[in-house]
C-alpha cells in the first residue's frame, strides 16, 4: 500500500527544507525527498563553497593591492588542496546535519528519484507514496549545449570539487558562474578565458559598472572574448582544443579545462510532471501568483522549479517556499513580494544590484535622476588600495525614493542590503541621509552616494 502524507516536498535544498519545517510545525505529516545529498545547490555546490574559495582569492588580491604600501606579498600563493579541504570542512557535515534537523521536526526523510505516477501520487525507487499536496523545489541544472564536444565540459559542481586547478581554464558563458570562478582562478595562478556570445556579459547588471569590472578583471589576467561562440571542443593530448568563431573568422585555442557557465534550466525533466497533469517548461512549473500549479491544484512550486518573476537566487527560493507553505496551511492566495531583493556577482571586487536598471527606469517614464560616483578614491577604498569602485543610484525625483542601486566595490555586497531595505520600505533619500553611521566604515559611504 501507498504511504500517505499531507505534503511531500521534492528537493531538499534550502527552499524545500524551509517549507518542510514550516508545514511540520503546523502539525502536518510531511515527507521530503532528494536524489542528491540534502542541502541543495547553495550549501553544497554553489553559493557557500564558492565564497569560501573566493576568500583565498581575496587574500591574494588584498595583499597585491597593498604592495608598496607596507605589505610584501613576495611568494604569497594559494594552496588549492588546502583551500579545498577548508571548503569541505563546511560542506561535508551539511547533509547529515540538515537531515537530522528535519527528522527532529518530525519530517520523514526519503532518498532517491521521485517521479509522479498520478496527479496525487509518486514513486521513489519503486515505492509508492501519495499526498494531499506536493511542493516541487528541485532546483536547476546546467543548460544543455549543442556544439560538438560539449560532453568534455565540466559544470560548476565539478569545478568546486577540483583536486588541482589547471593552469589554463576556459569558461563558456558570460554570467555569474564564469565570472566568479574566473576571478578565483586568476588569483590562484591560472589563466582564465571567458567566452561570451553576447556583446556584453552580465546582462542583468548596470553596463557601465560591468565595463569597469571587465577592465579590473583584465588587470589580473581574466581574459574576456565578446561576441564569440564555441564551434567545437576536442581532446588533445591531455588538454583540449577549442575552436572559436568571432566576426566571421575561426580560431583554435588550447586549454586544460572547459567549464560550463552558460546558464541553467529547471531540473524537472525526470519528475513525470506530464503524468500528474502539471504544465511546465524551461523556466519551471506554470504557477499562479500564489505559487500553485495552474493545471493541478495539488502541486505547488518554488525557486528554480517555479516560473515566476523572482530572480534565481536562494533567498528568493526560500521566500517563495515559505509563502507557498503558508498558503497551503491557511488556504490563502498570498503572492511573494519581490521588491527590494538585491543580487551580487562575487567577483573581486563584487558587483551588486537592487531595483531597476537605468534603462528600465527610463522606459517606465520615471522622473529620474542618476547619481553616479567614482568611489575608487574615497577613503574606504584608498585604505585598502582598491582603484576600481563606483556607485550609480537611481532616484525618482517626484517621490525622493530610490528605484535602483548599482554598486561595484569591496564590501558593497553588504552595502547593497541597505539600499534593498530602503526600496522595500519606500524610504526617501532624505530619510536615509538622516541616519548617522559608524565611521569609518563602508556603510558610512551611503550618504555620500546619495
Amino acid at each position: 500500500m501507498s504511504q500517505h502524507f499531507d505534503l511531500i516536498v521534492i528537493g531538499a535544498g534550502m527552499a524545500g527544507v524551509a517549507a518542510a519545517h514550516k508545514c511540520a510545525a503546523a502539525g502536518w505529516q510531511v515527507a521530503i525527498v532528494d536524489a542528491l545529498p540534502y542541502g541543495g545547490t547553495c550549501a553544497l555546490r554553489g553559493c557557500d563553497p564558492k565564497k569560501i574559495l573566493r576568500r583565498g582569492a581575496e587574500v591574494i588580491d588584498s595583499a597585491r593591492l597593498m604592495r608598496g604600501k607596507g605589505i610584501d606579498d613576495t611568494g604569497l600563493s594559494i594552496n588549492w588542496a588546502d583551500l579545498m579541504k577548508h571548503k569541505h570542512g563546511f560542506t561535508n557535515p551539511v547533509p547529515a546535519s540538515m537531515e537530522e534537523g528535519l527528522s527532529g521536526s518530525g519530517v520523514t526523510t526519503l532518498h532517491g528519484l521521485a517521479r509522479f505516477t498520478a496527479p496525487r501520487q509518486l514513486e521513489i525507487e519503486g515505492v509508492p507514496y501519495d499526498a494531499e499536496r506536493f511542493l516541487v523545489a528541485a532546483g536547476a541544472r546546467p543548460r544543455p549545449l549543442d556544439f560538438p564536444g560539449q560532453e568534455h565540459l565540466i559544470d560548476s559542481t565539478d569545478f568546486l570539487e577540483l583536486e588541482e586547478l589547471p593552469s589554463r581554464v576556459l569558461f563558456v558563458g558570460g554570467g555569474f558562474i564564469s565570472f566568479e570562478f574566473a576571478h578565483i582562478a586568476a588569483r590562484a595562478g591560472s589563466s582564465p578565458v571567458i567566452v561570451d556570445r553576447g556583446e556584453r556579459p552580465l546582462k542583468g547588471f548596470d553596463p557601465d559598472l560591468v565595463e569597469l569590472l571587465v577592465d579590473r578583471g583584465g588587470q589580473v589576467g581574466v581574459q574576456l572574448r565578446h561576441t564569440t561562440t564555441i564551434v567545437d571542443v576536442r581532446p588533445a593530448g591531455g588538454a583540449y582544443q577549442v575552436t572559436l568563431a568571432h566576426d566571421g573568422a575561426q580560431e583554435t585555442i588550447e586549454t586544460d579545462l572547459v567549464v560550463h557557465g552558460a546558464g541553467r534550466v529547471a531540473a524537472l525533466a525526470d519528475l513525470g510532471l506530464d503524468v500528474a497533469g502539471v504544465e511546465w517548461g524551461k523556466r519551471g512549473l506554470r504557477v499562479a501568483a500564489h505559487l500553485q500549479s495552474t493545471t493541478n491544484p495539488a502541486v505547488w512550486a518554488a525557486g528554480d522549479s517555479a516560473d515566476t518573476d523572482g530572480m534565481p537566487l536562494t533567498p528568493v527560493a526560500v521566500s517563495e517556499a515559505k509563502v507557498a507553505a503558508s498558503n497551503m496551511i491557511k488556504a490563502t492566495t498570498t503572492a511573494p513580494d519581490y521588491s527590494g531583493i538585491p543580487t551580487a556577482v562575487f567577483t573581486i571586487p563584487e558587483l551588486t544590484r537592487v531595483g531597476m536598471l537605468e534603462s528600465e527606469a527610463r522606459e517606465q517614464g520615471i522622473d529620474l535622476t542618476v547619481r553616479y560616483s567614482d568611489t575608487s578614491g574615497w577613503y574606504s577604498n584608498y585604505r585598502i588600495g582598491e582603484t576600481t569602485a563606483a556607485a550609480k543610484i537611481l532616484i525618482d525625483q517626484s517621490t525622493d525614493q530610490i528605484v535602483g542601486a548599482h554598486l561595484l566595490g569591496p564590501e558593497y555586497g553588504e552595502l547593497i542590503n541597505t539600499f534593498g531595505l530602503a526600496i522595500k520600505l519606500g524610504l526617501t533619500t532624505r530619510q536615509l541621509k538622516s541616519a548617522t553611521a559608524a565611521y569609518p566604515t563602508v556603510g558610512s559611504d551611503l550618504g555620500s552616494m546619495l
